[in-house]
């Protein structure tokens, strides 16, 4: 027997017309309010809609009403946005939308028959595929073979509709960074630190993307076309455990960069000092001639301060030039951090912890200060605010992040006031790769000497090149490039649509492809090392930049789905995992109560407790509430009795997280 067997069924695309009656339903029930209990009753389960979207608008429109509540589109845009929900089905706009596709309300038990139908014949299509792929699964034991048809055959002859449950996330394991994409020199450095540190590749692959980030952002600009432009910084974070060696991983891969730092501030330090002497020297002067104005107050003063003036217009004019620096350490305040770029405009941000993720959530303030980590990105104007300056203004700031935080930092991110609405989140290219923690091997392979002096080399020769620079220098795509890069920009658009993959993460998808540029410069870069990196850029690397992005794609819609989730959400978890767990006699529950939970496992204390995962476990299908008659007595309510979806106790099992 396969594992998530139920999952290999071929996708079959519904029909036009349910979809289309699926909205109309929608429409009728916002036309007409009133034919809203009669929809349901027809319905059923809220589960018997297609589309995702419309199964959370029906449930949030049957909620409304059940509460007394009146339903029209501009209160249900409120609702729905209160929940977290209105961009996951589209903004208010598709709301619009189902009504457009209702001719008249008085049809909507019409297309409610349509959609029960619909799901009906979905239904027995699932169950049918379901044994076909069991009966051809020549490793599965025939007699669960049997128990899952016969329990199939029956579900269906009882007339009683259980849809497949939805699952409890929208992803399933997350893709391995494709490290084949990366250039040789760094790709084989990464997979010798992911083998030596047993380690998940994504993390040295995404802080060798940080690198070279903090190389080539904001000297090397990227032009895809006349008139679009991108920077080549990035935000990157890779989202680990405690204890997943995090530091170690840090070390190897950002250690050019700060050995690099070292010798740009050795080789700066006779300039610098240097220039104090001279600048100390002349305030020295501008001081003495000072003196000796208060000293002698019959001295000719014209000449006096025509002497102070020149003295101090030298002073002036010596410049000392500051401590150069490739990255920021300490504590990071969105301060500190807007002087720094004020000094250096091109700066890293580098750590193997979230701190400065703590900083931008607002530790330091109710209302966070976002502007630098959103100027900084896109290379906008920064005002730094420093009397001192002549200019107190900063062209093209270019920022580079790269962090190590736990998972838990993310959610805290999420949170902070304006960091989704002002497109912070959106900004950040992420990784969140399962832990090795128990399954580590002792004794590891080192890191093979020629590997290891290669990337130091070569990543030590582009962050001198490009720090060399005196002026930001501009890159092109080559046509066919640029065709590549159109074709991307149809292809996402199309996402980003209504129940579409990236709708509900239109923010961060917006700017996908404008990240796959700014990846495919960095490649570009690391290609041609010892060679023209002015040249322009090939298809071939925006392709492999394409691919780099799919990965963080499915990791964002992850991570996304992590700041969005609630404790719950893991209780949810918890309770189907205990209820795919046969009983001490082999069999599987089909009926369970609140109680029943709390007294297996030591994760609820109370019934209060358990009740919220039970009520998101019925309404993604997995559970259906029985409540019990009224007894007209007084009293405490009898308890309310949980069936079990069938397909948590057949022998193919099911994938809970897809």
């Amino acid at each position: 027997m396969t594992e998530n067997s139920l999952n290999v069924i071929p996708f079959r695309p519904e029909p036009a017309e349910v979809l289309t009656a699926e909205q109309a339903v929608i429409g009728a029930a916002l036309l007409d309010p009133t034919r809203i209990p009669d929809l349901a009753e027809l319905l059923g389960d809220p589960g018997v809609f297609y589309r995702p979207a419309h199964e959370t608008i029906w449930r949030t429109i049957t909620r409304m009403s059940a509460a007394g509540r009146p339903v029209d589109p501009l209160l249900l845009t409120d609702v729905l946005h209160a929940q977290g929900d209105l961009n996951k089905v589209g903004g208010p706009g598709y709301l619009h939308t189902c009504i457009a596709a209702t001719p008249t309300a008085a049809n909507g038990e019409y297309y409610a028959d349509l959609v029960r139908a619909g799901a009906e014949r979905r239904r027995i299509n699932t169950a049918t595929s379901r044994l076909a792929h069991l009966a051809g699964d020549q490793h599965a034991d025939l007699a669960d073979v049997r128990t899952a048809a016969l329990a199939a055959l029956a579900d269906l002859a009882s007339g009683e509709t259980w849809l497949d449950p939805v699952p409890l996330g929208s992803h399933g394991a997350l893709p391995t960074f494709p490290v084949h994409a990366l250039p040789a020199w760094v790709g084989g450095y990464v997979e010798a630190v992911a083998e030596f540190t047993q380690t998940p590749p994504d993390m040295a692959a995404t802080m060798a993307l940080a690198a070279l980030s903090t190389a080539a952002g904001g000297r090397v600009n990227i032009e895809i076309r006349p008139g679009w432009r991108e920077q080549s910084n990035l935000y990157l974070v890779c989202a680990m455990p405690p204890a997943s060696r995090k530091s170690d991983v840090f070390a190897f891969m950002t250690g050019p960069v700060y050995r690099v730092e070292d010798e740009l501030q050795a080789g700066a330090k006779m300039a610098i000092i240097e220039a104090q002497t001279a600048k100390e020297t002349a305030l020295a002067e501008v001081e003495a001639l000072m003196n000796k104005a208060r000293k002698n107050p019959d001295l000719d003063r014209t000449h006096l301060v025509a002497e102070i003036t020149a003295a101090r217009m030298v002073a002036d004019d010596i410049t000392v030039p500051p401590t150069p620096r490739l990255t920021m350490s300490g504590d990071l305040t969105p301060e500190t951090v807007t002087h720094h770029l004020g000094v250096h405009r091109c700066l890293a941000a580098l750590s193997p912890e979230g701190d400065l993720f703590d900083s931008i959530a607002g530790r330091y303030s109710s209302k966070p200060n976002l502007g630098v980590f959103l100027q900084a990105h896109k290379g906008e104007r920064l005002q730094t605010d420093r009397i001192t300056r002549e200019q107190p203004t900063v062209d093209k700031p270019a920022l580079t992040i790269g962090v190590t935080p736990q998972p838990a930092v993310l959610q805290e991110l999420g949170a902070a006031p304006g960091a989704r609405d002002r497109g912070l989140l959106a900004r950040f290219l992420y990784s969140l790769p399962p832990s090795n923690l128990g399954y580590r091997k002792i004794r590891t392979t080192p890191i093979p000497d020629t590997v290891a002096t290669t990337y130091d080399v070569r990543l030590s020769a582009l962050l001198r090149a490009l720090t060399s620079l005196d002026e930001p220098v501009t890159v092109t795509m080559a046509e066919a490039a640029d065709l590549a890069v159109e074709k991307l920009q149809e292809r996402y658009e199309v996402q980003l649509r209504p129940d579409e993959p990236l709708a509900h993460i239109k923010d961060w998808a917006g700017k996908l492809v404008g990240h796959i540029a700014r990846i495919a410069t960095l490649l570009h870069l690391a290609d041609r090392v010892a060679g023209d990196w002015r040249a322009p850029v090939e298809p071939a690397t925006v392709d492999r930049a394409a691919e780099i992005a799919e990965y963080y794609t499915a990791h964002t819609l992850a991570v996304f789905d992590l700041i969005a989730a609630d404790p719950a959400t893991d209780d949810a978890h918890a309770l189907l995992q205990w209820l795919q767990r046969p009983k001490k006699d082999g069999t599987h529950r089909t009926h369970i109560k609140a109680h029943d939970a709390v007294a297996s496992s030591r994760r609820f204390k109370k019934v209060a407790d358990v009740e919220p995962a039970l009520q998101l476990l019925e309404q993604h299908g997995w559970l259906r509430s029985d409540q019990p008659p009224a007894s007209g007595q007084r009293g405490r309510p009898q308890a309310v009795t949980y069936r079990v979806h069938p397909v948590v106790s057949t022998p193919t099992g099911t994938d809970a997280t897809r």
